[in-house]
């Protein structure tokens, strides 16, 4: 059986087909270290570009293990060939509120 950690600061909530829910609460929040190099300004605003470095926060992989991360995180873990983090689908499919807050997602991406 697969562990499935959260490393966002918010619970998730996964929503199955029959509308039966599960929640994941925080077991940490994973973030990616950002470094900005100025790249000029538009209207006068400032434009920086960034690059991602060190992952903080994550756990070293575990085995039977998957960590629930940010997009970005994510990003970051693809890069570094980590193939333990999964995302919240927050696509399409996900459901939202009437504000159109998500409340629950149906699945993860990989």
């Amino acid at each position: 059986m697969t562990t499935i950690l959260n490393y966002t600061p918010h619970t998730i909530t996964i929503q199955n087909a029959e509308g039966e829910t599960t929640s994941f609460v925080s077991s940490g929040v994973a973030r990616v270290a950002a470094v900005e190099t100025p790249a000029g300004t538009v209207e006068g605003f400032p434009v920086v570009e960034q690059t991602f470095g060190e992952i903080l926060g994550l756990p070293e992989p575990a085995e039977e293990t998957v960590y629930v991360v940010s997009a970005i995180v994510l990003t970051a873990a693809k890069q570094k060939g980590l193939k333990c983090c999964i995302a919240p689908n927050t696509g399409p499919t996900a459901i939202r509120n009437e504000n159109g807050q998500i409340t629950a997602v149906r699945g993860f991406v990989k």
